[in-house]
């Protein structure tokens, strides 16, 4: 069993953890998504292919699949308090398609942030605000969270539009505009491609962690827009999303490793760092003889080495677990020893 260690904090290295499935569809799917874990322990990720839902028990087995009429679920967050499924989920409005050697299909993307109930129905649906930006631009969300009931807030939803204008944009729990922010507006300066969302309950006031992807940094803001704090240093290269449990904070670098963080955001380490296979031709994924996308051969994924994390989150016993952005997906569980 591979061990993966950062300070004082160890974790055995569970590859292949989940029983993803394996159709020929969803081995050429180029998995693009994010991971929770419910309120029951349940480990909730998605299809490498297609906007279905799977649950996973803590053992990897999958115990329920829940399609949805989404194009794509980019990142997911609890809507509700109990064991349920309501989720609030990006979904970018795009997603590569292998029929196209892996491009983006042409159009419009009509990206959304959806709350869904727990069949996997879209009850509710923020598209793009009325603002100039959106007049001609594009709006592609990536992450979406709401300051409700489980985190004890006022029905709030915050929205990244991380792929299109690199906004943030802030909710009531009616689904009214109440502000936009391009990070211009306080010390952070401009965003650039704020991916993931995280509201912060370790402190007495919560607060709101961006992961500015683009930028190598984290911004803070409180929970009413006013910036905090940026988190960089150089400590950081992608951070694309968040995890907590007790005071620790683990970020997914897209830049193949997670880091870890104290309760005063101090870097504690880093786990399966591998940065230098970013550099390889057609990372994430690898090129064949004719230079097409394909998965990396096996090889290429060692037990111990990240390729592109891309989603987090830790369950109460404080395992890992860490969906990856290429072919055919990765799904790995570090489990706390």
């Amino acid at each position: 069993m591979v061990r993966v260690s950062a300070g004082d904090l160890s974790y055995e290295w569970m590859e292949n953890w989940a029983s993803l499935p394996e159709s020929p569809e969803a081995q050429a799917g180029w998995a693009h998504h994010g991971v929770i874990v419910a309120a029951s322990g349940d480990v909730v990720a998605c299809h490498q292919a297609e906007a279905t839902i799977l649950m996973f028990d803590t053992g990897g087995d999958l115990i329920r699949k829940v399609p949805t009429g989404l194009l794509e679920i980019h990142s997911m967050s609890l809507a509700a308090a109990g064991d349920g499924l309501d989720l609030w989920v990006a979904d970018p409005g795009a997603k590569r398609s292998p029929g196209l050697n892996y491009d983006y299909p042409p159009g419009e993307r009509k990206g959304q942030a959806a709350k869904l109930d727990s069949e996997g129905r879209t009850v509710r649906s923020i598209g793009a605000p009325s603002l100039p930006i959106y007049a001609d631009g594009v709006y592609s969300p990536t992450a979406v969270i709401a300051f409700d009931d489980p985190l004890g807030g006022n029905g709030d939803v915050w929205v990244a539009d991380g792929y299109g204008q690199s906004y943030l944009h802030r909710y009531d729990r009616d689904g009214e505009l109440i502000a936009s922010f391009s990070g211009e507006e306080s010390e952070a300066g401009r965003f650039n491609t704020p991916h993931g969302l995280m509201i912060d309950t370790r402190k007495a006031d919560p607060e709101l962690y961006i992961a500015d992807r683009g930028n190598a940094r984290i911004v803070v803001f409180d929970l009413d827009g006013q910036f905090k704090r940026v988190i960089n240093s150089g400590i950081l290269s992608t951070p694309c999303a968040f995890a907590t449990n007790g005071e620790l904070l683990a970020v997914a670098e897209l830049r193949a490793r997670v880091s870890l963080l104290d309760g005063d955001d101090r870097l504690i380490g880093y786990l399966g760092e591998n940065e230098i296979v970013c550099d390889r031709p057609g990372w994430p994924n690898a090129l064949d003889d004719d230079g097409n996308p394909v998965r990396p051969p096996d090889e290429a994924l060692p037990p111990g080495k990240f390729n592109s994390p891309h989603g987090i989150a830790m369950d109460g016993a404080g395992n890992i677990y860490v969906p990856e952005w290429l072919i055919g997906g990765r799904l790995t569980k570090l489990q706390k020893v």
